[in-house]
């Protein structure tokens, strides 16, 4: 029979617009607890956007916590209240690569850093693409982003070398290879994303999460 890890305790340490940081007290086998610090989060959304010739939109964007830029797919948080997933890809395709498709299906769920992060992650294919006006950028780095169409094939060279660094980004198009080449099929808008954390947006009042 496996343990239930059972919560006895819970204190907030810190409470910022895009994270948060909670101690939670949990019993471990044998009876005794134990501390563990846990990132709350939002849940986020990213595309693996391919357009008729098979190449991905990808975008180029400073991240602070590696002081680099990265080679990452469209996404961004699920911080309006009560906003759907497939909503939010749409939303965040159109703002950071200018595009809108008719084709959706989903890729891959993950969870990012499962040691000390409740952050997960619906990653779609969006196919049948046309330009859309590109909506206003929220912050300084979206500002600043690059923009290229990738082909698949150089995408995924590009995985193994390390060039792609992002995991959101390598597992999306590893993902896409193996649905257009590998003959796998991806799974409907429609399917739950379980994963989505709850905790933060469920303490948030207003229709922006981010706001304290």
């Amino acid at each position: 029979m496996s343990h239930d890890f059972e919560v006895v305790g819970s204190e907030l340490l810190l409470d910022a617009p895009i994270i948060a940081v909670r101690r939670d007290e949990v019993v471990m086998p044998g009876g005794t607890t134990a501390f563990r610090e846990v990132v709350e989060h939002f849940g986020a959304v990213a595309i693996v956007a391919i357009d008729d010739a098979e190449r991905i939109a990808m975008v180029h964007q400073y991240r602070r916590s590696v002081d680099r830029r990265l080679w990452e797919l469209p996404a961004g948080l699920l911080d309006i209240k009560g906003e759907d997933e497939l909503t939010g890809a749409r939303r965040e395709l159109q703002e950071e690569a200018g595009l809108a498709a008719q084709d959706w299906s989903v890729l891959a769920d993950i969870i990012t850093s499962p040691g000390f992060c409740e952050e997960a992650v619906r990653v779609f294919l969006a196919r049948d693409l046309s330009e859309a006006p590109r909506l206003a950028a929220e912050g300084d780095e979206e500002a600043d982003m690059g923009f290229a169409w990738v082909a698949l094939d150089d995408a995924v060279d590009q995985v193994i070398s390390g060039e792609i660094a992002n995991s959101i980004a390598c597992t999306g198009i590893l993902a896409a290879y193996a649905v257009l080449r590998g003959g796998r099929t991806p799974r409907s808008v429609d399917e739950p994303f379980e994963l989505r954390p709850k905790s933060m947006a469920g303490r948030r009042l207003g229709p922006d999460l981010k706001k304290l």
